[in-house]
């Protein structure tokens, strides 16, 4: 049994914030010797690549920072496990969010918390600044409204708009199933599949599901009122407040079930993405699950049951949210390559297919490995399944015809290789020559 360091962690974070102040800043990629470079930088010279550009918009993409640049856009109304804390108490997590963006993909992007009413309101910010991004991710946003302002801003928008919450969490899902399924001698179309909390990353994760080959009848969803099916009372209501849930009660749970009890009794994989824990999910329903039951449990910061309980109740194979358990389900695992893929190759959107290659590719790296119970997903730290996660992203998004530019598997796997190298060089000379800090070892006690 391992002890929880959650408030441990949290302790840690204000103290490195307070710190540091923040975790990012802005510093120049081009050289500056004397006064005569900003006449290249700025006026004069930048007039003539204003004027290219007003030519043809798309130049913007080779002339300016606008290749490699993404905004991380959110209105703060569902942070992490938190809930509606507001866009300034977000910023630390869009900030994160960045850094990892930058470290594990080598993609600049801008923390934008905005103070939105109405999700008309955030659509009319996310038109406007465009222009100046590559791509937008759309971070810690409530549901429904995260539903509409994916599938909006995807229509509306000529750059990829990413939800992480949905796409991100249904793809590092996806990818940790994958292997997992071999461990247990499962097909993913044969495999009964429980999704409990029918938020964003579930609907998303069961869409996923489906596209990958998941039989829609053997997936259950499961919201506060118990499991979804066309039979319930509020499918009217549902109908009109979320379109999303209600076309999923109606292709899911083909035999009917009503309670979570029937949801999970004999079911192969359940999928906790709910409300934060421990208690959440109970050891009960993982015993009545199939033998050598898959268990996902991907609240943060705290899982829905800890691990070893859902061991305890006979799950083989478990995973997590947290990078401190084995099987992290880490969203990081998948937004850095797809986005690095889309950038390089000036996709238009993100589709489907291309977030299942990269879950394919983080499967086959983790399987080349040697994969077991305690591994079936590659973690954030093997820096080696980026670029070929980026690779698989690009070369899916010139099949599927959403891309501005070609490429091939090896010219992009090298492309993302040296700009990802690049990222993480720059940030370990910084600290080489001390212009960034380590962290000071007393801070980092309690959590060793």
């Amino acid at each position: 049994m391992s002890a929880d360091k959650t408030k441990s962690w949290y302790k840690v974070s204000i103290e490195v914030a307070k710190l540091f102040g923040g975790k990012i800043s802005a510093i120049p990629k081009v050289p500056v010797t004397n006064l005569q470079d900003f006449s290249i930088y700025y006026t004069p010279g930048v007039a003539g690549v204003s004027l290219e550009i007003a030519k043809d918009p798309d130049k913007s993409f080779d002339l300016t920072w606008r290749w490699n640049a993404i905004v991380v856009l959110t209105d703060g109304t569902r942070v992490l496990g938190l809930g509606k804390v507001g866009p300034e108490a977000a910023m630390p997590v869009m900030e994160g969010k960045a850094l990892i963006y930058k470290y594990l993909g080598g993609v600049d992007a801008i923390p934008m918390p905005i103070r939105a009413k109405t999700q008309e309101e955030f659509v009319q910010v996310a038109k406007a600044i465009e222009p100046a991004f590559g791509g937008i991710n759309l971070e810690d946003i409530e549901s429904p409204k995260c539903f509409y302002l994916l599938d909006t801003l995807r229509k509306e928008l000529a750059i990829p708009v990413w939800h992480d919450d949905q796409q991100g969490t249904a793809g590092a899902s996806l990818a940790g199933l994958y292997n997992a399924l071999k461990l247990t001698n499962r097909r993913i179309e044969d495999t009964t599949i429980v999704l409990y909390g029918a938020g964003a990353s579930n609907i998303a994760t069961a869409r996923l599901l489906m596209t990958a080959g998941a039989k829609p009848g053997n997936i259950i969803l499961v919201d506060s009122k118990g499991p979804l099916h066309a039979e319930r009372d509020d499918m009217d209501h549902l109908m009109l407040s979320h379109p999303w849930k209600y076309d999923l009660a109606l292709k899911t749970n083909s035999r009917r079930a009503k309670t979570m009890e029937e949801a999970v009794s004999g079911a192969d994989v359940l999928i906790a993405a709910s409300t934060p824990g421990p208690g959440v999910v109970k050891k009960e329903w993982v015993r009545a699950m199939n033998k050598d039951a898959i268990v996902f449990l991907l609240a943060n910061p705290v899982p829905e049951m800890w691990p070893w309980e859902a061991k305890e109740a006979g799950a083989r194979i478990v995973a997590t949210g947290r990078s401190d358990y084995p099987n992290q389900v880490n969203n990081s695992l998948i937004f850095p390559a797809v986005f690095r893929g889309a950038l390089d190759v000036r996709a238009r959107t993100i589709t489907d297919e291309m977030i299942i290659a990269v879950s394919q590719e983080l499967a086959r790296y983790a399987e080349e490995r040697g994969i077991n119970e305690d591994y079936i997903i590659p973690s954030m730290t093997e820096w080696e399944i980026y670029p070929r996660a980026a690779a698989a992203a690009a070369v899916k998004a010139v099949e599927v015809g959403v891309a501005r530019r070609s490429t091939t598997r090896n010219e992009e796997y090298e492309r993302a290789k040296n700009i990802i190298n690049s990222s993480r060089n720059s940030l370990d000379q910084l600290m080489k020559i001390g212009l960034i800090k380590q962290i000071p070892e007393e801070l980092l006690v309690e959590v060793k």
